[in-house]
């Protein structure tokens, strides 16, 4: 059959997939940080969904109440196995909004709502596409899996469990908001605290003290006047160059004090030309020093507590050739006319995990702005997320019958 042929059939088809139906339904089953058994009804909405369309699928629950979900259609030829990942969870609703954050509202062919970028919009896309090459019979071999995960906003929680259970696949596509570009690479995220302890005193006689958030100050100055500036020698063709920033400083008691703590946390992005070692020990060579200037002081360099779970959270990259990367622009062309650059996803996925960790071979694409991820009035179109499904179904079926 000419691919052109998938193409119509899956446009003809599109209504009776569901996809802004069931996307509406998840918007409308709340699964922000902070709830109780946070993803528990996302999850539900799309066992509904599988049931209805007579796809396997199980649940696992990684702390109560909070399940991952997978879902598998298979051909009866064998062959190779991708996965399409995303997550049900999403951050909270804005405190000031003009909209209910769960109504999921349309308007003006947008879909309104938490999670509809970030990333109830790709899941949806993803599950249809699911939907789509079972009942119109278009894998002409291998397996595709959906693998709905928890808790991706925090601690990656859900991911880490996947990876644990043994998942293997030769490729997977995890639908992080790109507006359906196709995203071969993001940096390596680290949250890091850095604890400054010295010594309180009268602030009349700071000279008997020794002063935390004077210690933090000296290490933000030598951050920024001697780590930022070689990181331009670190540069990536397509990831660009690491970063770092202080996100947050908080110490001393009062005025008259000299502060006995200081903390600080901030973010470390960071490429593949570095490592987690280097990443830790340039910090702490700087704290070194800082010690070594003010007698007295301590300090202590961590994660920062909640922020991420286990494994290392690095840097996801895959060669522009690699037959994923191939069978998207393939499918990509035959959506929008044109293959489409490359790109890097600027925020940080479980994808790297997928691929640093069970070695599978990762995209990141999706429907959906970034910059409306996260906002008070988080919003989707609907055209876009309809293509998203033609977009993996398409990629799915190239992939699987070259690879």
């Amino acid at each position: 059959m000419r691919t052109e042929s998938h193409q119509q059939r899956l446009q003809s088809r599109l209504a009776e997939l569901g996809v802004v139906d069931l996307l509406r339904e998840l918007i409308q089953a709340p699964s922000y940080i902070g709830l109780p058994r946070q993803e528990e009804k996302a999850v539900a909405v799309l066992a509904r969904y599988f049931e209805t369309h007579q796809i396997e699928f199980s649940t696992i629950e990684v702390r109560p109440g909070r399940p991952n979900l997978l879902a598998t259609v298979r051909s009866p030829r064998s062959g190779c196995h991708l996965v399409f990942c995303g997550h049900t969870d999403t951050v909270a609703p804005n405190t000031i909004t003009t909209m209910d954050p769960f109504a999921a509202e349309i308007r003006d062919g947008r879909i309104y709502g938490r999670g509809a970028v970030d990333m109830k919009g790709p899941v949806a896309a993803m599950a249809a596409a699911l939907i789509a090459l079972k009942n119109l019979q278009l894998l002409e071999k291998g397996a595709v899996t959906l693998a709905a995960v928890i808790d991706e906003e925090m601690e990656s929680l859900g991911a880490e469990a996947l990876i644990r259970s043994g998942i293997t696949a030769d490729g997977a596509i995890v639908g992080e908001p790109t507006s359906n570009q196709i995203a071969i690479g993001h940096k390596g995220l680290e949250w890091l605290e850095i604890e400054f302890l010295g010594k309180a005193t009268h602030g009349g006689t700071p000279e008997k003290g020794v002063n935390a958030i004077s210690a933090a100050a000296r290490f933000v100055r030598l951050v920024e006047e001697e780590l930022v500036p070689q990181f331009q020698q670190r540069r990536h063709p397509v990831l660009g160059t690491p970063t770092i920033n202080m996100g947050t400083i908080g110490g001393g008691d009062q005025p008259s004090t000299v502060a006995a703590r200081c903390t600080v946390q901030l973010d470390r992005r960071w490429v593949p030309a570095e490592t987690i070692e280097q990443v830790f020990g340039e910090l702490e060579e700087i704290l070194r020093r800082v010690r070594e200037a003010m007698p007295g002081l301590s300090t202590g360099l961590r994660r920062v507590p909640g922020g991420m779970s286990k494994m290392i959270h690095g840097p996801l990259e895959i060669a522009s050739d690699h037959p994923l990367v191939l069978a998207a622009q393939k499918a990509h062309a035959e959506i929008y006319g044109h293959a489409g650059a490359l790109t890097a996803f600027p925020a940080w996925t479980d994808a790297a995990l997928l691929s640093r960790e069970a070695k599978i071979p990762c995209i990141v694409c999706g429907p959906g702005d970034l910059s409306l991820a996260h906002s008070a009035e988080e919003s989707i179109a609907m055209v876009e997320v309809e293509d998203a499904a033609k977009l993996y179904a398409l990629t799915a079926i190239h992939f699987l019958a070259d690879f």
